[in-house]
């Protein structure tokens, strides 16, 4: 970095490696607490249990051991850990957003900081999510109608896939949405499929293959034997969704689980489709789609999930009425929110 201008050397080989990683986020360490002295931890386990009448065995304990008559056992052990001196427990960052040209800014709100789109290069990716093309960039305030309406098709494909088949697929993204490393995971077998690669599933844990491989077996149950391309576009339409769910943060995505029963999502859209327009018309939870909502838990539930992605709900008064507004202000958030609300609810 140049002390005089704030630019990073961009051709750094930690930058390169950085920049290959979709997620990963530059920042600024600003403070730490270290221990000063050697600190001894020690914690003292008692465990207690039962044998049968006949006991062959022989068993070493580092600790104590004690039997009683009447069969019961209790061992008791001390488990201990040494923090050396000069250990960092805990710190805190100011994360970078940083643009093509090495020039960097400081993000006062988590979650902002990344790296500039290179619009010189195809195939581009932010934080994961597919590149829409045309003119989206993650430093200016996005036009949520026009980059919706690019991926409608998507959507309208979804929609046309049988009930049971729908529930199906939006049970397996609920469940998935319970572990992050498992919707990066994928994600990343969805990219490489929709790239025409064959993706090596045996290097998945167990658990992420049977997901991966339910999805996937799904979407055959969908089409015919000779329907390639819909197959291709079905592939497609899925990654679309979870490539905006891995584009989300942590917590917002924990918070979209919560909300994935088709009644909610239903009323998520609705309120989607409001931001996208940009009117800032007045809603009321007694309009038709959004009276569940009037359950003050999955209001703060849908407050609280806007927010984290740059959406202001705002309360006007008693009577349930409300508006909601897109934050201006840079980040793609409202768009991969917007994009797997209305996927997961064209599934619902």
């Amino acid at each position: 970095m140049c002390p005089s201008c704030r630019v990073l050397d961009m051709s750094h080989p930690v930058i390169k490696q950085t920049r290959a990683n979709p997620r990963a986020v530059l920042g600024v360490l600003t403070e730490r607490i270290m221990t000063s002295l050697p600190c001894p931890v020690t914690n003292n386990v008692l465990k207690h249990g039962n044998v049968g009448a006949n006991v062959s065995a022989c068993v070493f304990l580092s600790g104590k051991a004690s039997m009683k008559h009447s069969g019961s056992t209790q061992t008791d052990s001390d488990v201990s850990l040494g923090i050396p001196a000069n250990t960092v427990m805990a710190y805190s960052l100011i994360e970078l957003y940083v643009k093509c040209n090495g020039k960097f800014e400081l993000c006062l709100i988590c979650n902002n900081g990344g790296f500039e789109i290179d619009r010189s290069k195809e195939g581009l990716e932010v934080d994961g999510f597919m590149d829409l093309g045309g003119d989206f960039d993650t430093n200016s305030p996005l036009n949520l109608n026009k980059e919706l309406e690019k991926l409608s098709g998507h959507f309208q494909l979804l929609l046309t896939l049988p009930a049971a088949k729908r529930s199906s697929l939006l049970q397996l993204l609920k469940t998935t949405m319970e572990d992050r490393e498992a919707v990066s995971v994928l994600e990343s077998v969805l990219d490489q499929m929709c790239e025409g690669e064959t993706p090596d599933l045996g290097d998945l844990e167990e658990s992420e293959r049977e997901t991966v491989q339910a999805i996937l077996d799904l979407v055959d149950q969908c089409v015919g034997k000779d329907e390639d391309e819909i197959r291709s576009s079905l592939l497609s339409a899925v990654h679309l969704i979870v490539s905006a769910m891995d584009g989300m943060t942590d917590e917002g995505l924990s918070v979209l689980g919560s909300c994935c029963s088709p009644p909610v999502l239903q009323a998520l859209q609705i309120l989607v489709q409001h931001v996208a327009a940009g009117s800032g018309e007045t809603l009321s939870l007694r309009d038709a789609g959004l009276a569940i909502l009037t359950e003050e838990e999955l209001y703060q539930r849908t407050e609280r999930l806007f927010a984290l992605s740059n959406v202001e709900l705002t309360r006007l008064n008693e009577d349930a009425e409300f508006t909601v507004t897109s934050v201006i202000c840079p980040g793609h958030l409202p768009l991969v929110m917007s994009i797997a609300v209305n996927g997961l609810a064209c599934l619902g």
